[in-house]
């Protein structure tokens, strides 16, 4: 534990440490070592490279006057219109960099996204907050919505399809079947079994 007047070096057991790293959230941890607790924050990891057991941890401990650096999730809510006219959401950024004090460190950061059409994107100028800052530039893109290929597709297909239907109607008018709007295979026989 860092960040106080002398590190402090504890142990405990593996699993007292599960729900803290195997999870995407961001979580402030009290450590209580007997009568004394520290309220801190997890700052890294050491995993064993072979077993991925946990070797080491850093914690950091917190103040409430002093601002503390920390990755805060991301998580977006609704479903944008550019997604159901057959776009794809792209998440740039999954986490940010938030600095701020303990008090205002937020959870996760939520972004509503129902409204983004495709060709949107929502950056970090749109996400400013006076409680806290973030550590990326203002134009950092954390998602969008693109163009798919699959939707480029479908629309060449439709306007193809456009385009042969008005010239077959047209063909029609001409001979003089009245806008039947049908194709019918001439010269057809019928099988037989």
């Amino acid at each position: 534990l860092y960040g106080g007047d002398q590190p402090v070096h504890f142990s405990a057991a593996e699993l007292a440490f599960s729900k803290l790293i195997y999870t995407p959230n961001a979580h402030t941890v009290v450590i209580a070592l007997g009568d004394i607790s520290y309220n801190s924050v997890l700052q890294d990891i050491q995993f064993h490279p072979v077993s991925d057991a946990i070797l080491h941890i850093d914690f950091y401990q917190l103040f409430d006057d002093k601002e503390i650096a920390m990755d805060i999730p991301v998580i977006l809510n609704g479903v944008p219109l550019g997604v159901r006219a057959g776009g794809v959401l792209r998440r740039n950024r999954r986490k940010l960099r938030i600095k701020a004090l303990p008090t205002n460190l937020p959870d996760n950061v939520q972004i509503d996204i129902s409204e983004l059409k495709i060709g949107d994107k929502v950056s970090v100028s749109e996400l400013l907050n006076d409680a806290y800052n973030f550590l990326h530039s203002d134009n950092t893109v954390v998602c969008q919505v693109k163009q798919s290929r699959v939707s480029l597709d479908i629309e060449e297909d439709e306007d193809e399809e456009e385009g042969e239907e008005g010239a077959e109607g047209a063909e029609g008018a001409a001979e003089g079947t009245a806008g039947s709007g049908e194709v019918k295979p001439q010269g057809a026989a019928p099988k037989e079994d």
